[in-house]
């Protein structure tokens, strides 16, 4: 008896996921729309917060920027977890291959006086900062209002994390090993006159009760300092022999980037809401009108210490032009709310 084997092909009932089909018809969809469209539970709350009983578990008025529909705004990243985590994974791998380098080498070590200087009492520190700025996007993963924006606050928080480490890391290797760095990088935090302006900031941001309003405060400064820091002044480090520096710091440039692409598309979908846009708008002017004077204040002393240790640097006119270009932006996303 001979057996003929076939392939028999079934039809499958339905394409995706019911909470993709209620949204999009009943099609193909991508990983990340299956498990981040509708994924946030709206009902059947059994109690209410008991610090703010006015409030449900998951509510929208944890913040004063809103959207009509929360999943209208979709990560432009597309990621969920493991896009994510291979993205983080390759770009670890990386920044792990340069300190190695840069460790094998000491260069850190060589850096010319000056530069080792400014690593100590304007970068390093800065890792507190970071941390700050972890737990602002911690409370964004929190209280956000839709799945789609609370796992982009998720992942920043973890990215922030990870940078703070990034700049110990850079520490360690310039103390040649020890962590003695990190704490002179502590005490700078701490008592630096050029630092406390910053200082402030982060922990007014962490203390701000609407969690959009500390995550766009922390953006006005991150808009400063990360282009001048590690893309003005890296230029710098290239034509006066200090390459070390120019070679960790790709990895917060390139981080601060991809930063920009979910957070500009946020505020853009705030800005542009249908229903909430008009409101939005307003509020982000006021936030803007609060928190960019003390921005610049903080990146203001942190340029003056580099261009007092570093002379040429230029760095307070980096700054300027940095300002400017922030400005531009911030106008085109949101149609002029400043």
């Amino acid at each position: 008896m001979q057996y003929e084997l076939r392939y028999q092909v079934i039809e499958p009932k339905r394409q995706s996921y019911q909470n993709v089909i209620d949204r999009l018809g009943d099609q193909p969809a991508s990983r990340y729309l299956e498990g981040t469209l509708d994924v946030q539970p709206r009902e059947n709350f059994h109690y209410r917060p008991t610090w703010d009983e006015h409030r449900e578990i998951y509510d929208a008025d944890y913040s004063v920027l809103k959207l009509a529909d929360p999943y209208s705004y979709t990560d432009p990243r597309q990621f969920y977890y493991t896009p994510y985590v291979t993205n983080r994974a390759t770009l670890h791998d990386e920044f792990t291959k340069q300190m190695a380098y840069l460790e094998q080498r000491e260069l850190l070590a060589k850096l010319p006086a000056a530069w080792q200087t400014v690593l100590t009492t304007a970068v390093l520190p800065l890792r507190h900062y970071e941390s700050g700025a972890q737990m602002v996007s911690v409370g964004g993963a929190r209280f956000a209002y839709g799945t789609a924006i609370e796992q982009c606050c998720s992942f920043a928080a973890f990215d922030r994390i990870g940078n703070a480490q990034m700049l110990s890391r850079v520490g360690i290797a310039l103390g040649g090993g020890t962590g003695d760095l990190l704490q002179v990088g502590k005490r700078e935090w701490l008592q630096g006159e050029h630092l406390q302006p910053l200082r402030r900031f982060t922990e007014e941001a962490m203390a701000a009760p609407d969690w959009a309003e500390g995550l766009v405060a922390i953006d006005l400064v991150d808009s400063l300092v990360y282009p001048v820091l590690y893309r003005e002044l890296d230029e710098v480090a290239l034509t006066t022999g200090a390459g070390a520096y120019s070679l960790f710091t790709q990895y917060l440039h390139t981080w601060f980037k991809d930063q920009r692409k979910w957070l500009d598309a946020l505020i853009k979908a705030w800005a542009t809401d249908a229903e909430f846009g008009d409101g939005n708008r307003e509020h982000l002017a006021r936030i803007v009108a609060t928190w960019n004077p003390l921005a610049h204040e903080a990146a203001t002393e942190i340029a003056r210490i580099v261009d007092q240790q570093l002379e040429g640097a230029g760095t307070v006119e980096a700054l300027a032009r940095t300002t400017t270009e922030a400005e531009q932006r911030w106008a085109e996303i949101t149609g002029g709310a400043a």
